[in-house]
């Protein structure tokens, strides 16, 4: 690594780490005020940042970006619009730093309870999107962290424009403007070095890709608040409902393909088999999914055969492996071996066996009766989320604001010693 930029990296670190500090003791009414201000200062310089963002996208073109990266990539006055809304709601939600809980009295006579606060600096490496410079920095500041930003070559003009108002307005806020810091270089070196300084980054989020994540969770020595895949289920149990499980099941897999909470394997037990999987395969077929099915599927109704590859594919696109099953144990077995932790549902008017499987799906997000596409921190009230971790420690599910925090023991005494 060139001592250049691992220098930078090094300075850049050291100024997160001290306003990390001066952060946390940020008041609700400051922090607020700074994402306010971003909010106007976007709309104020909503032309500046249109004219930088078309120099990405001129450049991204001559690199011949698909449209799909290209769109992701377009600022338009109703994007810059909606960032700055997207700011006004951060700033609308209630402030996790400070809250104290279970505070009890111990027979010693010392109170203990837990104190909500920042993880401290959170380095996000994210790809193509510019919306994701304005949602980092706003979740981050308003839960007391300083944040790194490392965005994708490709959007290199539109992250530093859209940096430079995020940094007048923690000036005009009185915060340190290096709370929010975009990587200066688009060498990838940089992104080695800061995954490998856990004296001043406390943990990783990357935004992007399978191969991003795998990347910078196989190269880390910061903790990494990630999900590689969404390989999400729903079963339609021997209970279910028809009309729930035929609306859950449509609406899991067609209400958008490209994300990462779309179902892209569907469990049916085998008592329901002949009855929803007609009414199923015509409603697919209308809206173009290709089915891929077990033996017992096929024999049902016409589609092409699932290989074991299928059963642990994330398709993000129009094609749905299916699967019938001899009951709930099949099917949470089958999740077991093949789901991804993200979100798995099922389809049932037995409380019992809802029971049994809410207990025993190991997913960070577990339904009944409910689409997976409602695995969201917008869906689940959080307002907002930074991701979607599946790991088992700190975060898990949707990382909102308190996703963004730890907790602390405090203890209160009056002049108490240990006996």
């Amino acid at each position: 690594m060139s001592n250049d930029i691992q220098q930078m990296m090094q300075t850049l670190g050291q100024k997160a780490r001290k306003a990390s500090r001066e952060l946390a003791v940020a008041t609700t009414e400051q922090k607020n005020r700074a994402l306010l201000s971003i909010a106007d200062a976007l709309l104020a310089q909503a032309e500046t940042l249109k004219a930088e963002n078309k120099k990405d996208l001129e450049a991204g073109k001559a690199k011949g970006l698909d449209d799909a990266m290209l769109d992701r990539l377009t600022m338009t006055d109703k994007t810059i619009a909606g960032m700055a809304e997207g700011l006004r709601q951060i700033a609308g939600l209630k402030d996790p730093i400070g809250e104290i809980e279970h505070m009890n009295y111990l027979p010693s006579g010392i109170q203990v309870g837990k104190m909500r606060v920042p993880l401290g600096v959170v380095g996000i490496i994210y790809e193509s999107r510019p919306n994701v410079t304005i949602d980092a920095a706003a979740l981050c500041l308003k839960s007391g962290n300083a944040t790194v930003l490392r965005g994708g070559s490709e959007a290199y003009f539109s992250n530093h424009a859209l940096a430079a108002c995020i940094q007048q307005a923690l000036k005009e806020a009185h915060l340190p403007e290096a709370a929010v810091q975009v990587v200066q270089t688009t060498d990838r070196e940089a992104v080695g070095e800061m995954i490998a300084m856990p004296e001043y980054i406390d943990v990783i989020i990357p935004r992007g890709g399978k191969s991003l994540v795998e990347r910078i969770n196989q190269g880390a020595r910061v903790p990494v608040i990630k999900h590689l895949d969404g390989i999400c289920h729903v079963y339609i149990d021997d209970d279910a409902n028809t009309d729930k499980a035929v609306k859950v099941a449509i609406n899991a897999k067609t209400h958008r393909y490209g994300v990462c909470n779309a179902m892209e394997t569907l469990l049916v037990a085998e008592s329901r088999a002949q009855e929803v999987l007609p009414i199923l395969a015509k409603a697919y077929a209308e809206k173009g999914v290709e089915l891929r099915g077990c033996e017992k599927s096929r024999a049902i109704v016409e589609m092409k055969a699932a290989t074991d590859e299928d059963w642990a594919t994330e398709y993000l696109a129009p094609i749905l492996s299916i699967k019938v099953v001899a009951d709930v144990d099949e099917a949470i077995d089958h999740i077991a071996q093949y789901s991804s932790g993200h979100t798995e549902s099922i389809i049932t008017e037995n409380i019992t066996i809802s029971r049994r499987f809410l207990a025993q799906v190991d997913s960070s997000s577990v339904m009944v009766n409910a689409s997976t596409r409602f695995a969201d921190g917008f869906e689940y009230g959080l307002g907002a989320e930074i991701g979607i971790s599946t790991d088992k420690f700190h975060a898990r599910g949707p990382v909102g604001l308190e996703g963004l925090t730890s907790q602390k023991y405090i203890v209160l005494g009056d002049g108490h010693i240990r006996q």
